[in-house]
C-alpha cells in the first residue's frame, strides 16, 4: 500500500509536465483550473475619439485578456491595445442596448458596440463568465497542477509550490484543494491499517474458539504491512498538510496586504478628488457673473454631446466640428449628386404668391434685405473684414442673442461668365442644391406656393459633437428694378426666410431648429462685344452681394461657431459661384 500510494503521489507529480503541456496547446478551450472558458473573437464598433468616432475592429479575447486589432488580416502584426479581464469592469450601456463597455480603473476605458443587442449580451456574458471563472481556482485545479500537491515538492521547500501561486488569486483555493488530495491519501492509510489490525483480531478469536480449521484462518505472515513505508508515507503526507497550511498562511497575509493597499490608495484617490470638487466649486463660485465657466479636461468619449455643460473645450469642440466638415467635403467631391426627398408638390391656383397668408411676410422681408444688401460696408455698422480672396470681399457684425452667436454676414463676390438671373435660379431651384449645399442630408418641399415661393424643410448633416441641425424657410425669388446702377443690366434676389408649419414643429425630434434670414443679391454687368458680335459668356460679369443672419439654435461656444464661420463662409461662396460657372458654362444664356 505505501508503496502504491508514493507511486501514486509521483504520477501526479509526473502529470503535471504532461497537463502544462496540455494547458499551452488547449489552453484556448479551459483555463488553468480545468474549467472550459469560452475563449472569443469578432468584429465590433469601437470608440476611437471624437475625431473619428466609432470604427470597426477585430476584437479577441484570449489567455484573460481582451485585444483589438484594425481588421482581421492585421491580427498577424500585433494588437493596437489590450484589456486584463483581471481588474477590468465590463458593462453594458444604460440606454444603447447595443453597446457595452470595458474599463480598469475609470483609467482605461474601452466603449465597444455590437451589431444587435443579442451579440451585445453574447459579448458580456462571456466576458463576465470569463472574469468570474479566472478570478478563484477550483478544487479541480490538482488535475492540472499535480506538482504543487508533490510530496517531494512539498517537503524540500515552500519556493517550488510558491512559484505556483504567483499565478494569481487562485493560489488559495489551489492550497486547500491540495489539503483535501492529502486529506483523502491520510485516510487511505488510516483504512489499510485499521483493516489489518482488525483481521489480527478476527484471527486471534476464532484461535481461541478452535471452530475453523488452521489453513482457513488468517496468516499475518502472508498479509504482512509494510509499517516502514507507511510510515515514511505518512510523514511525507503529514509535512505536505503543513507546508501547504503555510502556504495559505503566506497568501491570506499577501491578501490582506494587498487589500490593505488598495484601501490606501482609495483613501487617497478620494481624498484628491474631494481637493479637485473644492477647487471647482470656488472657481464656480468666483466666475459666476461675468467670467466664462471653467472646463476640465477629461478623455472625450461617446456619451459627451452638445450642451451648456459640455466637458470639451472649445479647442477640441472645434475640432471635432472642422475635421467633421473637411469629411463632409470630401464625401460630395466623391459624389455628383444628393438624393432628394420631395413631398407631393401642391399645386396653387395663381402663378404668384400674393394670394398667399405668408405673401405679406414674404413681400416684406424681401424687399428689407434688398436695401439692407445694397448699403454700403462703411460708417458706423460695425463691420469687420473678416475674408479676402481676389475679388472676395467678407464682412461680419459681432452679436449675440440669448447667449448664441448670429453674427450678420455681408459679403461681395464678383465672378464672370454668367448672369445674375442664372445665380440666383440655381441658388433657389430645388434640383441644384445638393450640389452646392455639402452639409445638406435631406430636403423636402413642404409647399409650393408659386412657381417663385417655395417652402422647404432641410436636414443637415450632423457634425459631432454639435446636434443635427434642420431648418424650415420659405424661399422667393424675384427681378427688380434697379434705380441705382444704371450700367447694371438687370437686378435678381433670392430671399430665405425661416418661418413655422404645423406639421413640422421645431425640436421635437433629434434635430435642433436652426433660424436663418438669407439673401443673395446678383447684377449682371456686359462688356458690349466689338463689331456687333454676339454676347459670349467672357463678356458677362455678375456682381454678388451675399447676406446672413443664422441662429443655430441648440448650444456651441461662442469662439468656436464664430472660427466656423470665418473658416467655412468663404469657402461655401468660392465652392457655390464654382458650381454656378459650372453648370451655365455650356448652356445658352439667361438674362
Amino acid at each position: 500500500m505505501a508503496n502504491e500510494a508514493m507511486e501514486t503521489l509521483r504520477g501526479l507529480s509526473n502529470e503535471e509536465t504532461e497537463c502544462n503541456v496540455d494547458a499551452e496547446i488547449y489552453d484556448d478551450d479551459e483555463d488553468s483550473d480545468g474549467v472550459v472558458v469560452p475563449e472569443l473573437q469578432g468584429t465590433l464598433s469601437k470608440w476611437t475619439n471624437y475625431i473619428h468616432g466609432w470604427q470597426t475592429r477585430f476584437i479577441v479575447l484570449k489567455d484573460g485578456t481582451l485585444s483589438y486589432y484594425k481588421s482581421e488580416q492585421d491580427s498577424g502584426f500585433g494588437c493596437r491595445g489590450s484589456i486584463s479581464l483581471y481588474k477590468a469592469n465590463i458593462k453594458a450601456h444604460q440606454f444603447d442596448e447595443c453597446r457595452f463597455d470595458v474599463s480598469v480603473n475609470d483609467c482605461l476605458v474601452w466603449y465597444l458596440r455590437a451589431n444587435s443587442p443579442e451579440e451585445k449580451q453574447r459579448w458580456v456574458d462571456i466576458l463576465k463568465s470569463y472574469k468570474s471563472e479566472s478570478g478563484y481556482g477550483s478544487e479541480n485545479s490538482l488535475k492540472r497542477h499535480g506538482s504543487a500537491i508533490s510530496l517531494v515538492s512539498n517537503t524540500q521547500s515552500t519556493t517550488s509550490a510558491g512559484s505556483f501561486t504567483k499565478r494569481g488569486i487562485r493560489g488559495l483555493k489551489e492550497k486547500l484543494a491540495e489539503i483535501e488530495t492529502f486529506k483523502d491519501i491520510l485516510i487511505k492509510q488510516i483504512d489499510t491499517l485499521q483493516k489489518y489490525f482488525d483481521n489480527c483480531a478476527e484471527n486471534v478469536k476464532n484461535t481461541s474458539k478452535k471452530e475453523k480449521k488452521i489453513e482457513t484462518m488468517f496468516n499475518p505472515a502472508e498479509q504482512s504491512v509494510d509499517f516502514k513505508g507507511e510510515a515514511i508515507t505518512f510523514k511525507a503526507t503529514s509535512e505536505g498538510v503543513l507546508a501547504t497550511l503555510q502556504h495559505c498562511v503566506e497568501l491570506m497575509v499577501q491578501r490582506e496586504d494587498a487589500w490593505r493597499r488598495r484601501w490606501e490608495k482609495e483613501i487617497e484617490k478620494r481624498r484628491k478628488l474631494q481637493e479637485l470638487y473644492k477647487a471647482l466649486k470656488d472657481q464656480v463660485a468666483m466666475h459666476h457673473n461675468d467670467s466664462p465657466r471653467p472646463r476640465v479636461l477629461i478623455h472625450g468619449g461617446p456619451d459627451y454631446e452638445e450642451g451648456p455643460h459640455s466637458t470639451l473645450c472649445d479647442e477640441e469642440f472645434y475640432d471635432a466640428v472642422e475635421t467633421g466638415l473637411d469629411k463632409i467635403e470630401e464625401e460630395n467631391q466623391l459624389r455628383n449628386r444628393l438624393k432628394q426627398k420631395s413631398a407631393p408638390i401642391l399645386t396653387s391656383s395663381s402663378t404668384t404668391a400674393s394670394s398667399h397668408k405668408l405673401w405679406p411676410e414674404i413681400e416684406k422681408i424681401t424687399m428689407e434685405q434688398l436695401h439692407y444688401a445694397r448699403l454700403g460696408v462703411g460708417g458706423a455698422g460695425g463691420w469687420q473684414l473678416f475674408a479676402e480672396d481676389g475679388d472676395m470681399r467678407m464682412y461680419r457684425r459681432e452679436e449675440e442673442a440669448d447667449g448664441l452667436v448670429v453674427d450678420p454676414l455681408k459679403a461681395c463676390h464678383v465672378v464672370k461668365g454668367v448672369t445674375g438671373h442664372e445665380v440666383c435660379e440655381i441658388f433657389f431651384s430645388p434640383e441644384y442644391r445638393s450640389g452646392w449645399e455639402a452639409t445638406l442630408e435631406d430636403m423636402t418641399i413642404v409647399e409650393n406656393i408659386s412657381k417663385d415661393t417655395l417652402l422647404f424643410l432641410q436636414t443637415h448633416k450632423r457634425i459631432w459633437p454639435a446636434s443635427q441641425r434642420d431648418a424650415m424657410f420659405w424661399s422667393h425669388i424675384r427681378r427688380v428694378s434697379d434705380d441705382q446702377d444704371h450700367d447694371a443690366h438687370d437686378l435678381w434676389i433670392v430671399c430665405n426666410h425661416s418661418t413655422e408649419h404645423p406639421d413640422y414643429p421645431p425640436n421635437t425630434g433629434k434635430c435642433v431648429r436652426v433660424y436663418l434670414t438669407v439673401c443673395l443679391v446678383c447684377q449682371t454687368f456686359i462688356d458690349p462685344p466689338k463689331d456687333e458680335e454676339e454676347i459670349k459668356r467672357e463678356n458677362i460679369t455678375c456682381k454678388i452681394t451675399y447676406c446672413s443672419v443664422v441662429n443655430p439654435g441648440g448650444w456651441a461656444p461662442a469662439s468656436v461657431l464664430r472660427a466656423v464661420y470665418k473658416r467655412e463662409y468663404p469657402k461655401f461662396l468660392k465652392r457655390f459661384t464654382n458650381f454656378c460657372i459650372e453648370q451655365c458654362k455650356n448652356k445658352p444664356i439667361t438674362f
